[in-house]
């Protein structure tokens, strides 16, 4: 069984209550804890790296959104809120879900088995059918291994060139690296990715990709291409 570890921030005490019942009844979360106060929540999601974050918006001091983003890694995120006038932002933020107050059981549950999806699908170790999942477009998408071309890094966001599309992400490089690295993605330039197995042929500035596409290697990261090599 896929196990998602899980921590609640709610200002309300009834509210967290709630969240703590709802977690209870699903067996595939792991509640580490609750928080009532989102600056006593940070040092706690630093140190433990949780999958999943339950995150209210509206609170005192620090809004659920300036929460996530004083994060230094990028937890699931589901918002659980009263009120409904922040949606558009919080999914630029490329949240799971974001769920308005009165949360019934059964809604709680659908968005959790989203997280849960997107845990089992960024975890696949196939090697015929590896499909990395991400949050593109105000939606998760799936991609397999062997459709990406390159991944290409500016500033905090991501493209992924793929045969058939391309997406745009937001998160970093070095996050991308930590997260499927054992993949066998290597990165060639400070603005490039890619599975190392599709490499044809290299120079000492270029590396020539199995689809006939041609990368510049960065002078820093020629000992990837070569320890690959």
């Amino acid at each position: 069984m896929t196990k998602i570890k899980t921590i609640c921030v709610d200002d309300e005490l009834p509210s967290l209550k709630l969240l703590q019942d709802y977690c209870s009844k699903v067996p595939e979360i792991e509640l580490l804890s609750t928080f009532s106060k989102p600056a006593e929540a940070i040092a706690f999601l630093e140190k433990t790296k949780p999958d999943l974050l339950l995150l209210d918006i509206r609170m005192p001091e620090l809004s659920g959104i300036e929460l996530l983003g004083k994060l230094n890694y990028k937890p699931l995120c589901i918002f659980i809120t009263a009120d409904p006038g922040y949606a558009v932002q919080a999914y630029e933020l490329d949240v799971i879900d974001y769920l308005i107050k009165p949360v019934s059981f059964e809604r709680f549950q659908k968005s959790v088995n989203k997280a849960l999806d997107y845990k089992r699908f960024t975890s696949v170790n196939d090697t015929e059918n590896q499909i990395i999942m991400f949050k593109a477009d105000y939606m998760i998408q799936k991609m397999k291994l062997q459709d990406i071309l390159w991944i290409e890094g500016f500033g905090e966001y991501l493209k992924i060139v793929g045969r058939f599309k391309t997406f745009t992400l937001l998160q970093r490089m070095s996050d991308f690296i930590a997260q499927y690295g054992y993949l066998g993605f290597i990165q060639i330039h400070k603005s490039y990715l890619v599975i190392a197995r599709d490499i044809e042929s290299y120079s000492s500035s270029m590396a020539k990709l199995k689809s006939g596409h041609e990368l510049p290697i960065g002078r820093v990261y020629k000992q990837n291409v070569q320890i690959t090599g």
